[in-house]
């Protein structure tokens, strides 16, 4: 008989398998600028190397595949190796016996769809096009490109107040971002190859937390230039955008609809992830540039609108997505059921409800969603559910938002779709019936829910939020003749509005609802681009430039995150959630920068590591 063993088929199975991390490691950084074609190569050579040779397809088809990709990268490929290449991924996707072989293939086609240009540069030029180049990756990643490693060394040196400057060259809300940015720029973060990415954020949060934005001077205002610019939305694209223009010495005048400044980052998030007082910093420090008017409940029509564009040199539309979308769902204009923006909105003019006693169930799962919930509860409701038709995985919200609402003791329940809210007979809301869902095929991304073989249930409720997502409310502007597509304004890459002249548009009224530092980076996109309509090309200076780096600390070290409070205590209140790092963690986590900006391609000449 033949002896088992508990130890591995293989001795080098384990090994492979912590090999394996590491090489995960390295593509989850792939850093921006990398060209798609040696990408492709690549991943089919890994897939060669995973074959079990059985098969003809993917013992020899990815052989063949992987040398035609290398003739296309070092540029000695004739034109026709393209129709070669697509007719050999067909077979080996269609012929190869498991996923290792049809998988590879089926992404070399993808791919040969999604870079046809770049496939195309090296077939006549043997080189990648022109903006294939390697960057920074955290500062490529920031849609406002921020320069992240200065600032971290000037934070680790302890020039906090000299970082919030730098920030600003790119970035005029720096505890905006430090409160609720997404983080983009630490998704290919370098220093994942050792351990897990440098907690940019909370560097930043540390930088504000030690300086007060509002008592940093901003930098020196270029003298009048005799323009005006009229800024509708006082938000962080609008207020963006005014801040540069102030800076580059044109007149600005802000039309707010709203009794605040801030946008939906005041009507929409809640204080306890965002005091208004640490708003109310940044905003105060936008205004200390000089030169910006602002007029509060200010709304915009399209006859305002036309005698604005007449009055002033350009305009920048930046009026956000200001109101909540609603389900077409039975029972929906029951008493307690509302909008998650027109809740939110409420709060931010100091409006708090009381559910004292309640039951609430949110209707979503991104980020909107959570502060709902989350809001809900510091509101006294009596149990919070958070009703959501896909799986916990498959939420848009921040994974630790969802640790957050659970930890204060919101229920998710998921795979369950709203089909209608049940009334009384007097109309209350008094519970929510869903369908139960079940996981289906991928679509667009993401797996799609499909009605489960299972009976409706009923989930008891008093309040009901809806937090499905935000529209922009075109119509007046649409009168006043600026266009529209699916409910957003149409604007080419310079942010122009389509069939006006002098008119700019951006931020999610343009983008559709995104996050804070993509309004931010639209704001200065247009505040440049109106400096080079109005016939200028003002040149900003922060006064302060990156500290030269020190050896890189290679060896693996955690990641310092920041703590919250406790929930059982911070369930109660509306106070800040989030506890300050103290300067010795601070220091630790700006070692473990790499430098990339020095150490990496941020030295090459030529621009192809500069950004716009």
């Amino acid at each position: 008989m033949t002896k088992l063993s508990i130890r591995p088929s293989s001795r080098y199975d384990a090994a492979i398998g912590e090999f394996v991390k590491r090489t995960k490691r390295r593509v989850e950084t792939t850093p921006p600028g990398t060209c798609p074609v040696a990408a492709v190569l690549a991943d089919v050579e890994a897939s060669a190397a995973q074959t079990c040779g059985k098969c003809v397809p993917c013992r020899y088809g990815l052989s063949e595949i992987a040398g035609m990709l290398r003739s296309i990268q070092d540029g000695s490929a004739f034109p026709s190796i393209i129709d070669a290449l697509r007719t050999t991924a067909e077979i080996v996707r269609d012929g190869a016996d498991c996923a290792i072989g049809y998988q590879a293939a089926e992404d070399v086609l993808s791919a040969m769809d999604m870079f046809t240009d770049e496939f195309q540069a090296h077939l006549e030029t043997g080189t990648c096009s022109q903006e294939i180049g390697q960057k920074v990756p955290c500062e490529a990643m920031c849609p406002a490109h921020v320069d992240i490693p200065g600032y971290i060394a000037l934070v680790e040196e302890g020039r906090c107040d000299e970082a919030i400057r730098l920030i600003r060259k790119d970035n005029p809300f720096p505890t905006m971002c430090a409160m609720v940015c997404e983080r983009p720029c630490e998704t290919r973060c370098r220093r994942m190859l050792l351990d897990a990415p440098v907690n940019i954020r909370g560097i930043k949060k540390f930088a504000v937390d030690s300086v007060a934005a509002d008592t940093v001077a901003v930098p020196r205002r270029h003298p009048d230039t005799g323009r005006r610019v009229a800024v509708i939305g006082g938000g962080p694209s609008g207020m963006t955008c005014a801040y540069f223009l102030a800076l580059m010495g044109h007149g600005v005048t802000v039309f707010e609809a709203r009794k605040e400044l801030g946008g939906m980052t005041r009507y929409g998030i809640p204080a306890y992830r965002f005091p208004r007082e640490r708003l109310d910093e940044d905003v105060r420090a936008v205004l200390s540039v000089g030169n910006i008017d602002v007029k509060l409940e200010a709304k915009v029509d399209a006859e305002k609108m036309k005698g604005i564009s007449e009055e002033f040199d350009a305009v920048y539309v930046a009026i956000g997505a200001q109101v909540g979308k609603k389900l077409a769902l039975e029972g929906v204009d029951s008493e307690g059921v509302m909008s998650a923006v027109d809740m939110l909105g409420k709060i931010g003019d100091g409006e708090y409800p009381d559910f004292t006693g309640k039951k609430v169930a949110v209707i979503g799962g991104g980020n909107v969603a959570m502060d709902c919930c989350r809001t809900a509860v510091r509101a006294g409701a009596a149990e919070v559910s958070c009703v959501y038709r896909r799986r916990l995985a498959d939420m848009t919200a921040l994974p630790e938002e969802v640790e957050s609402a659970i930890a204060e003791g919101v229920e998710m329940l998921t795979l369950e779709a709203p089909v209608s809210i049940e009334a009384d007979d007097a109309g209350r809301t008094c519970a929510v019936i869903t369908q139960p869902q079940m996981i289906s095929t991928v679509k667009r991304g993401r797996p799609a829910p499909v009605d489960a073989d299972k009976p409706r249930r009923r989930i008891e409720a008093d309040v009901v939020l809806l937090a499905v997502g935000q529209d922009v409310v075109t119509a007046p502007f649409e009168e006043f003749g600026m266009a529209a597509e699916w409910g957003r304004f149409v604007a080419d890459e310079s942010l122009r509005a389509e069939g006006l002249d002098g008119v700019f548009v951006g931020g999610d009224c343009q983008t559709g609802p995104a996050t804070v530092i993509r309004a931010i980076a639209a704001g200065k996109v247009a505040a440049r681009n109106i400096d080079d309509y109005l016939g200028f090309d003002h040149a900003l200076d922060c006064g302060v430039s990156a500290p030269a780096p020190h050896a890189n600390r290679r060896e693996a070290c955690g990641r310092v995150e920041i703590a919250e409070r406790p929930a059982r205590e911070r369930k109660s209140d509306f106070e800040c959630v989030e506890n300050p790092m103290s300067r010795q963690e601070a220091v630790q986590e700006c070692g473990r920068c790499l430098r990339c900006d020095h150490y990496g391609c941020g030295v090459l000449e030529g621009g192809r590591a500069q950004y716009a």
